[in-house]
């Protein structure tokens, strides 16, 4: 009994450790935004600053036009995630209760794609965009993102559960698939929506190489694309890029910290339903 103690103890300590070794550097970020110009460069390094400043704040929003690149993250991120809630429901819901030829072998094969690496497939999508006529546009950053193998899935995972006898009963009432799908899939599926909903619209915000790659103008950059051009620039103004950093990361950081639940929750059902 003591011996378990003591590893309970143990382990308790270890995490508590770890997880304060992962949010120092965030922490660090907060501080050393609000410190004078310079004062982060100092050695040995200063962990609180003297007399905190909004300086750098201000200065992200009228010199680096921050609130431009703000605006097309939340544009950006907000179209995506709807219209990636609509397409991987239906398409998860059509793998998981509808029947038709070659259901089984395409959601396999399509399943298959997960192993393989994001950037494999960026070259012949960026071609695709092009010869659309995308590039350059926020439709090019969008496209893309409206739907995913990884939202298929955990869609089609958790749609599984719902029993076939409730929508036969609908379509004998004379019920249409939208009718069916509006009235009683989607009440349905909702927690594994709101999942995807919070994963999808994290992912976008902080997604970095796709507007890379696919913007060209300064005026449609993305918050971390902004960001990571001006670091040449502003190479030596730290607390400035301390400042841009925190507005690009505290946002989805309060999000998911408020949300965590329903992410969680979401997951942990949508693999027990499968």
């Amino acid at each position: 009994m003591k011996r378990l103690r003591v590893t309970t103890v143990l382990l308790y300590t270890a995490l508590i450790i770890g997880a304060l070794l992962s949010i120092f550097p965030i922490l660090w970020m907060i501080s050393a935004s609000f410190m004078p110009t310079g004062m982060a460069n100092t050695f040995p390094p200063r962990l609180i600053p003297d007399h905190p400043t909004l300086q750098h704040y201000r200065d992200v929003f009228t010199r680096l036009n921050m609130g431009r690149y703000l605006l097309n993250s939340g544009i950006i991120a907000t179209v995506v995630t709807v219209l990636s809630l609509v397409v991987n429901s239906m398409a998860g819901y059509a793998f998981a209760k509808l029947r038709f030829r070659g259901r089984d072998p395409v959601f396999r094969a399509m399943s298959a794609g997960l192993v393989i690496p994001v950037q494999v497939a960026m070259l012949p999508l960026f071609l695709l965009l092009k010869s659309l006529g995308l590039i350059n546009s926020y439709w090019g950053v969008i496209v893309p993102g409206m739907a995913s193998i990884f939202g298929i899935f955990l869609i089609r995972q958790y749609a599984i559960s719902i029993p076939d006898d409730l929508l036969d009963a609908a379509r004998i009432d004379g019920a249409s698939e939208g009718r069916i799908y509006r009235s009683i899939v989607l009440p349905t599926i909702t927690p594994i929506l709101a999942t995807l909903a919070i994963w999808t619209f994290l992912s976008t915000w902080n997604d970095f190489m796709w507007p890379l790659i696919v913007l060209s103008d300064e005026r449609r950059y993305t918050l971390p694309v902004a960001l990571a051009s001006l670091v040449g620039e502003h190479v030596q103004d730290t607390e400035l890029m301390m400042a841009g950093s925190v507005l690009t990361v505290l946002p989805v950081v309060i999000v998911f910290l408020f949300l965590q639940r329903y992410y969680i929750q979401g997951v942990m059902a949508g693999s027990v339903k499968g």
